[in-house]
């Protein structure tokens, strides 16, 4: 079935671009297959409506939840606008993001994959990975692969997929899962700063990882994971100076509180987009 779903404060390019997924191919402009949950979606979004092709009905509620259509985007920037005016620009340019519920899994492997790399990079070694070891859902897309599928290929498959350095931190970040050391529902109910810090003991991952891993699939809302471009918007429009990621984080902790997550996703995108110079 094709199912038509009215939507505001929602650019399918935009939610799917601003570095928070790596498991997607554009179609062309607003069309995109992706996938998620181990399922592969085609997708498309013109004039407030996003499209939903040939979607099996049962399937229906699960990209809602995905995309987050359920949540008021309208009063979280309303909120973030009274708090701070300065992020205006950030909000008006980057309006229609939305942060993906995504499975927890796929995204903290999608995260360590993530260090030092850029998008493009990531999105490849993403694919490589579940070519390698996931199932197929099409000619070409393949579902992110189980904990112990990436264990059958062991460190030197990981390392055939392109995945360098972080082959060894994947392959303890599946052991970690697999022996119940990193349990999703515990970290759900743990502090947002008990979850950054359990989630730090897997094997090479620290606090802009963590943070990620928190934000997008643990809906940890309050946490802003700071990188390269992260820090340099944040210097550009706060600080005007050279500033540590500590002190950038206790800011927006102070400054946007639980809406910590949502203003990052704006002035990520939005810094990246227009390329800030660091002052």
């Amino acid at each position: 079935m094709t199912k038509k779903i009215p939507t505001k404060d929602f650019l399918l390019s935009q939610t799917l671009e601003c570095g928070q997924c790596f498991h997607f191919k554009k179609i062309q402009d607003e069309e995109y297959q992706i996938v998620a949950y181990g399922k592969l979606l085609h997708a498309s979004y013109k004039d407030n409506e996003l499209t939903l092709h040939n979607v099996d009905e049962e399937d229906v509620e699960l990209w809602y939840d995905y995309f987050d259509l359920g949540r008021d985007y309208g009063e979280i920037k309303s909120y973030l606008l009274a708090k701070d005016d300065l992020l205006r620009p950030s909000i008006e340019a980057m309006w229609g993001v939305r942060l993906l519920k995504q499975e927890f899994f796929e995204t903290m492997i999608s995260f360590i994959i993530s260090q030092n790399q850029q998008i493009p990079r990531i999105k490849q070694i993403v694919a490589n990975l579940s070519k390698a070891c996931g199932k197929k859902l099409s000619e070409d897309m393949y579902a992110f692969p189980t904990a112990k599928d990436i264990l059958g290929i062991g460190e030197a498959g990981v390392r055939e997929c392109k995945a360098g350095f972080r082959s060894s931190y994947i392959i303890d970040a599946c052991q970690k899962y697999l022996n119940g050391e990193i349990n999703e529902e515990v970290l759900r109910d743990l502090s947002y700063s008990d979850c950054i810090e359990k989630l730090k003991c897997i094997k090479g991952v620290g606090d802009k990882v963590a943070n990620c891993v928190a934000l997008f699939s643990l809906e940890k809302r309050n946490a802003f994971p700071v990188d390269v471009w992260i820090k340099r918007t944040m210097e550009s429009i706060y600080f005007k100076k050279e500033t540590s990621v500590k002190e950038i984080a206790e800011f927006a902790g102070e400054r946007f509180g639980e809406y910590g997550g949502y203003a990052q996703q704006y002035l990520f995108y939005y810094g990246k987009t227009s390329k800030t110079e660091k002052k």
